[in-house]
């Protein structure tokens, strides 16, 4: 089984204190609103209302209509298809990959497995381990973590096969009389892989109990929340893109779908340093990072920093594109045409990337690695990503913590993080190897900041893979460190990222 830990079974006080203050208020605006605007219908008191009570009706009958528009667009993410799968030679290669991980110390570079034809199939390399062997043990109790954490020995062949099919070709497995002979051979030369990794076998037939989490497939949960929640949110942020234009300088541009906001200081070539991009993670855009991107205008003031503008992660339920995010490609499509557009091209840019922005890091690492002169990862969510922790914390995992609940309810299960994690997710594209990033031993090129403590990303697992291909003093790790906490102004974490920035020679 999965190494134990010291997670309550049981919802903690804290967990009831959110639920009761922090939402169950934003929560509760809707059934109440509906409530209020039947009763009033109803009862057919409305007539009668002063004008502060017909104001009220009018804004819960908004929220109701709001409701309604809400589900539709829930209904229609639930129908999205996934994503088309990557080629099946680059998909064995990748998973051939995977299996291969932590199995020697700093493995040489196999640019091989960048290519669809390099080999018939990299999974007949795969080295056959013990039952004891000390890495098997551990592949065991991390492979779990896709069955919900359930025991190796619960996991049968047909649940294997449906996860096996869905990481292949998103899609769910068919019937065995429909499955092709192609994707047969394919599942069992995968199973074969596994169970030499393992050093143990798979029980044949099926385990109902033991399902495997299918982030793509499975039904999504998106938790309500009321119009004025997502008004209030688009206006803070308009009124701090005003704000920082007015303080700072800072211009909203676009390179056709590809927004962002960018700061060029004034002077010289020679007296404004290298371009810094700041890449952010899933929640409120501007508003959750502002106090950040303030910081990083006074303490880089001879520095132009650009900010992608990512509406789909960032609750503008109002922009056009918030359920049609763009994709990897588009991505660095429109970074590097901002780049060419503001003449960046000769310099490149350091990029700093949080979270959920470590994906759009990675995609221009492996598209556009020329543009990257420096980076700097906090809590990574791009490494490590095939053993299931970030998926199962943040989808799958029953809260029990104050905390959890809090980034469950107003990011997790929020309809346009939903639409992203679970629709519009590759993991094959979203994996980023050490080898693919330049210069990753070089503390002053490439840093990476961590936190023992955080609830989404196994922190230590990552710490470890770096550690094994020989980063030493670009990684900051915090044992006490919770998700964010590097970010937070006035920590040690906080200092040494902005050293880092600093240190742009």
């Amino acid at each position: 089984m999965p190494p134990a830990t010291t997670r309550p079974s049981y919802p903690s006080i804290s967990y009831y204190i959110v639920l009761c203050f922090l939402i169950g208020p934003v929560y509760a605006a809707i059934p109440f609103s509906w409530a209020f605007v039947l009763y009033s219908m109803l009862t057919g008191s409305l007539w009668s209302y002063c004008p502060t009570k017909k104001l009220a009706f009018l804004w819960a009958s908004v929220e109701v209509v709001f409701s309604i528009y809400y589900y539709a667009l829930s209904r229609r993410v639930m129908a999205s298809p996934p994503p088309p799968p990557a080629g099946v030679e680059v998909l064995q290669a990748a998973f051939a990959r995977v299996l291969k991980t932590e199995m020697v110390g700093v493995p040489e570079v196999d640019s091989s497995l960048h290519q669809s034809s390099s080999i018939p199939s990299p999974l007949e390399s795969v080295e056959q381990l013990d039952f004891d062997d000390p890495r098997a043990k551990d592949f065991r109790n991390y492979m779990c973590t896709w069955f919900h954490k359930k025991p190796w020995s619960e996991i049968h062949s047909r649940e294997l096969h449906q996860w096996l099919y869905w990481s292949s070709f998103n899609a769910h497995l068919p019937p065995d009389s429909e499955l092709s002979a192609a994707h047969k051979i394919i599942l069992d030369q995968c199973t074969k892989a596994i169970e030499k990794r393992a050093g143990a076998t798979i029980k044949h037939g099926s385990n109902p109990t033991c399902k495997p989490m299918l982030p793509t497939l499975d039904p999504v949960v998106v938790q309500p929340r009321p119009l004025i929640f997502y008004a209030l949110i688009w206006m803070a942020n308009y009124y701090l893109r005003l704000s920082l234009n007015f303080e700072w300088g800072v211009i909203h541009d676009k390179c056709g779908n590809f927004e962002y906001l960018v700061r060029v200081p004034v002077g010289t070539k020679e007296e404004i340093g290298r371009p810094f991009v700041f890449l952010h993670g899933l929640g409120l855009g501007v508003l959750q990072y502002h106090q950040l991107i303030r910081m990083f205008f006074t303490v880089l003031p001879s520095r132009p920093i650009l900010i992608p503008l990512q509406p789909h992660i960032s609750q503008d339920i109002f922009h056009p594109r918030f359920l049609e995010p763009l994709s990897g490609r588009e991505s660095v499509e429109g970074l590097t045409a901002a780049i060419h557009k503001l003449g960046w091209e000769d310099s490149g840019v350091d990029i700093l990337s949080h979270s959920n922005g470590t994906f759009f890091h990675s995609w221009m690492l492996k598209a556009k690695p020329e543009f990257v002169k420096r980076s700097c990862f906090v809590d990574p969510v791009t490494f490590c990503s095939w053993e299931g922790d970030v998926c199962y914390n943040f989808i799958y995992q029953r809260c029990v913590t104050g905390v959890e609940l809090l980034m469950r309810y107003y990011v997790g299960a929020e309809l346009g993080v939903v639409n992203v994690l679970q629709r519009h997710f590759d993991w094959s594209k979203n994996l980023l190897w050490f080898e693919e990033i330049p210069n990753a031993t070089d503390p002053r090129k490439a840093a990476f900041f961590m936190g023992g403590q955080d609830a989404i990303v196994d922190s230590e697992r990552v710490r470890r893979y770096l550690r094994s291909h020989g980063v030493r003093k670009g990684l900051w790790f915090d044992p006490k460190g919770r998700h964010g906490q590097a970010l937070i102004k006035g920590g040690e974490g906080m200092r040494q990222v902005v050293n880092w920035l600093l240190d742009d020679n």
